[in-house]
């Protein structure tokens, strides 16, 4: 698949209540959700043919949508079934989904009330999101010069597409300068998240991770917090500030996407996976495949 835009991939893709050809799974130029980001979706992945925590991401996706002002035309159920249809119909067993719901184009205009509220679901293969190799010794880490805005300023608890702006420019300013990824702060200047994870440290055997008040609290983020508590790690959700940064001695980040990834580098500050990362790391891959 590398090298092949997504456009032009094979297969078929849940487009409003049926299957269409993958490559004709289009939106017209003048839909509000492309020019006014009024679009909402998920990232979702499967293993051994089921899908991780599959009715939180769309309860997720009904939240977020909910925040936008709109309603998603179809039930919980209704979309955990198709993402289960759509990823039988690729004839994939592990695989990433995405559904993503948006404002169509009756309206053009910041004004949208009238707009059908359409929903996609499209499932590719996609190996692990960092190398294998440099998911082993931990990624590097650029310090982003955006920063998580303040919660009263944009829809901080949903997963918006407008909020992934800055991460796209972040990330991308990162991998420029030779890093995986960077770490972002919020509009304070404490420790939020990177561009697509979320971020925890060790120090002295305790696992300190940011408190998510203007960022979203991630699905795996909470899986693995219930793992470490599983394990009776101790593990505090606190402010946590760029001076700290140098007096860690591991971390890793935690998302769909990345799963549980251990991190080197962040700017200058240097870590090395210890055994709490890479017991979650393994306590992460048995509950993936505990479902299954």
């Amino acid at each position: 698949m590398a090298g092949i835009p997504f456009d032009q991939l094979d297969g078929h893709i849940w487009y409003n209540g049926e299957f269409v050809e993958w490559g004709d799974a289009k939106i017209h130029v003048l839909t509000h959700g492309l020019h006014y980001a009024s679009a909402v979706f998920e990232g979702e992945r499967a293993y051994a043919g089921k899908i991780f925590k599959l009715t939180e991401h769309t309860e997720r996706l009904h939240f977020s949508a909910n925040v936008l002002g709109f309603d998603i035309p179809y039930s919980v159920e209704e979309i955990d079934q198709a993402c289960r249809d759509t990823m039988e119909k690729q004839g994939l067993t592990d695989a990433y989904l995405r559904p993503i719901a948006w404002r169509g184009s009756e309206m053009m205009g910041v004004s949208a009330q009238a707009n059908t509220i359409n929903l996609a679901i499209a499932c590719w293969e996609w190996p692990s999101y960092f190398a294998p190799e440099d998911k082993l010794k931990g990624i590097r880490l650029d310090i982003a010069e955006w920063r998580r805005p303040d919660p009263a300023t944009i829809p901080c608890f949903s997963k918006a597409a407008g909020l992934y702006m800055i991460c796209t420019l972040s990330k991308h300013a990162a991998e420029a300068k030779g890093y995986a990824d960077a770490l972002m702060y919020d509009w304070r200047g404490h420790v939020a998240e990177a561009t697509g994870a979320n971020v925890f440290f060790i120090k002295d055997n305790v696992i300190h991770t940011p408190t998510p008040d203007c960022f979203l609290d991630g699905i795996t983020r909470r899986t693995v917090i219930a793992l470490a508590k599983k394990r009776q790690m101790e593990l505090v959700e606190r402010t946590i500030m760029p001076e700290e940064l140098d007096s860690f001695e591991e971390c890793f980040l935690t998302g769909t996407a990345a799963e549980v990834t251990p991190v080197s580098e962040i700017g200058p500050h240097k870590y090395v996976p210890g055994n709490i990362t890479k017991t979650l790391m393994d306590d992460y891959d048995v509950a993936i495949h505990a479902h299954v």
